[in-house]
């Protein structure tokens, strides 16, 4: 009997706090959450629910909450008159000066941008939308785009090196700029734990709001990285304390005139780039100890504004400059990378991408913890990514807290990914898009299927997204793979952000959507780093893994996969690309041609390959489900990235491409 018999109210506190009592999942099947899943999700949120008069108190508190936190924001589409939740009577003051008189309704606003309207007992952010985010139109018209998705990581360039970095980034934009194409998907490079060398997934950062100095090239201030080994997996246990050696090195050399560099970039990032600088000091300091995240350091430095931390900052300042020299020379490294990019005639440059939360134990969760849900870990329910449902480990932004700080915590993180007027990237892919409109939440301690689907402001977040993009001059790419609420997609698409349409998904039974058939407003891919290689999947690569690792394999798999590679060759047939009978499972070259050909061919304005596709190779750089049993994050390129262009099949790659995005 659920503990919860005879309780009310329940339901009603979930959705009033935007828990999604029903849903519908990915094979469209209707479900609902257990009265036990939404007590402990709720008491995670701070609403206690295990009683009536609990769940009497948490409605009227939060009530309360959202009624004072809907006065501070309120988003807009330019040119459109809105109604307000109370009549306002103020002055709108405009981010590019000039005011205007508001007397009980909120006029049409013609500029883009966050407005300041004063009232009588306070005032709000009025932010004014373009019906559309920048496109592809406004920086390349009439042109269909192409470019790799690369894992910055794995590239490879002169030097010898134990993993790419931002000069291996330049270095490979360049190539491909002059090779033909018009853009660069990157990995995530937010963040991590630069004294922990075990953690260096992308996707669990210890902020977004900075960068990976791992990817930091020393090399831009004269200190060239030494010669070390460069094997075909990183040895991220070994090559971390190298690169965090070398730009110590680097540090310790450093001119006057870089250290004057150094200190105004620090002024110019102000209070969230200090306490960002002090978190990677003390987590250095008390890792040393064991401790992990900020959790287990002692309590007197859970407060990021406490006097125990000032007093580590003064007595370690030499410690925190090192870590602000480092965001520093990321920061330039990157752009150095996008203006290589540019340089070479790229329409976009780089495309960022933007992991969809961070690490309870880092950076953001530490020094502005009430922007995220805590007791919680964002997942997926089961669907066709992950059967079993996934628990990714990671945290958020609460809803209530983006509409409490008038979406700051947001606005920062997009700015972030893309630069100064889009000096970091010409466009953002959003991992697990769906996050703009609802996120699974599970509690500690809990499995996935005990979760539940918590809403966010998904109009207001769109808005802000057309805002940033036109700001930047850079496009949106939303990952809306899995399972996709009713309503997202149009609403995403009508604010002019690409979807991301994988060929091994668009299929009718065995036999692949046509190119003609694809959307153009999306980013038409032949995979993504979660999925198998084109070589890998024809080869029966991705079934052999799971099978070496034990995990379910259905007793007919490669009987489908018989099947299914027919089909694909049926549509690359029907397609002109390709003639006679398909090739063997081993011999997959015909397979990686068509298939990029075909890809090519579709009418979306933009097309991403996965480098490892360009390149022809069997494996993909992530095995969803796995740690240490698959090398995920560890696989790197051939060769330097030059080099592979003149490689005869990968140049044959590239002119497929060059070919159908011209046609």
């Amino acid at each position: 009997m659920p503990r919860l018999a005879g309780m009310t109210g329940l339901g009603a506190l979930a959705e009033a706090a935007g828990l999604q009592v029903d849903w519908t999942d990915a094979s469209g099947q209707a479900k609902r959450v257990s009265d036990d899943a939404l007590v402990d999700v709720l008491g995670a949120l701070g609403l206690a629910a295990d009683s009536d008069a609990a769940i009497a108190e948490s409605r009227e508190r939060l009530a309360a909450e959202q009624s004072a936190d809907r006065a501070g924001f309120v988003s807009v589409d330019r040119g459109a008159a809105a109604d307000l939740p109370f009549t306002p009577r103020g002055t709108l003051h405009l981010a590019g000066g000039g005011t205007i008189a508001v007397d009980g309704r909120l006029p049409a606003i013609d500029e883009t941008g966050y407005h300041r309207l004063e009232l009588d007992d306070g005032e709000m952010t009025v932010a004014v939308a373009p019906s559309r985010c920048f496109g592809v139109a406004n920086a390349a018209p009439g042109r269909r785009l192409w470019g790799p998705a690369v894992q910055i990581p794995a590239l490879r360039d002169h030097r010898t090196t134990g993993f790419g970095d931002f000069g291996s980034l330049a270095h490979s934009a360049a190539a491909f700029g002059q090779a033909g194409a018009e853009t660069l998907a990157i990995s995530p490079i937010h963040a991590l734990f630069p004294a922990d060398p075990s953690r260096f997934s992308p996707y669990a950062p210890s902020s977004r709001l900075f960068l990976n100095i791992f990817y930091a090239d020393p090399g831009l201030v004269g200190h060239p990285l030494p010669a070390e080994d460069a094997p075909e997996l990183i040895d991220w246990a070994t090559a971390i304390p190298r690169r965090m050696a070398a730009l110590r090195a680097a540090y310790d050399a450093a001119t006057p005139a870089i250290r004057d560099a150094v200190a105004q970039f620090a002024l110019d990032g102000g209070d969230e780039l200090r306490r960002h600088a002090r978190f990677d000091a003390l987590h250095t300091h008390f890792f040393g100890q064991g401790a992990r995240g900020w959790q287990d350091w002692p309590s007197a430095y859970h407060d990021p504004a406490g006097e125990a931390v000032a007093d580590f900052a003064r007595a370690h300042a030499a410690e925190v400059d090192f870590y602000l020299f480092c965001q520093w020379l990321a920061d330039r490294g990157l752009a150095e990378a996008q203006k290589a990019a540019k340089d070479a005639g790229m329409a976009l440059g780089l495309i960022a991408d933007l992991a969809v939360g961070m690490d309870g134990g880092g950076s953001h969760a530490w020094s502005r913890r009430d922007d995220l849900i805590n007791g919680l870990s964002i997942g997926a329910p089961p669907d066709i990514l992950g059967p079993e449902g996934q628990n990714w480990g990671i945290t958020g932004f609460a809803p209530q807290a983006l509409r409490r700080e008038g979406f700051a915590p947001f606005i920062a993180t997009v700015r972030a990914a893309l630069g100064r007027d889009g000096t970091r990237a010409g466009g953002i892919r959003i991992d697990h898009a769906m996050g703009l409109c609802r996120l699974w939440v599970v509690p500690h301690g809990k499995t996935s299927k005990e979760g539940a689907y918590l809403s966010y402001p998904l109009p207001d977040m769109l808005r802000i997204l057309a805002i940033e993009s036109h700001a930047a001059r850079a496009v949106v790419i939303g990952e809306d793979l899995g399972t996709v609420p009713e309503g997202f997609r149009p609403a995403s698409e009508a604010r002019g952000i690409f979807g991301m349409r994988v060929m091994p998904f668009e299929t009718r039974d065995d036999d692949l959507v046509p190119p003609e058939d694809y959307d153009a407003q999306a980013a038409a891919m032949t995979g993504t780093h979660d999925l198998p290689t084109m070589a890998g999947w024809w080869q029966g690569n991705d079934i052999a893994w799971n099978r070496r690792l034990d995990r379910a394999v259905a007793d007919d798999a490669d009987t489908t996969r018989d099947r299914e590679r027919a089909g694909w060759w049926r549509s690359f047939q029907a397609a002109g690309l390709v003639e006679g009978e398909a090739p063997a499972a081993a011999d997959p070259d015909a397979v990686v041609d068509a298939a990029l050909g075909f890809i090519g061919r579709t009418p979306s304005a933009i097309a991403i390959l996965p480098l490892e596709d360009v390149v022809g190779l069997v494996e993909q750089p992530n095995l969803p489900g796995t740690t240490d049993e698959h090398p995920n994050w560890r696989r790197r390129m051939p060769d330097a990235t030059d080099a592979l262009l003149q490689r005869p099949e990968v140049a044959r790659h590239v002119a497929i491409l060059n070919e159908a995005r011209t046609a």
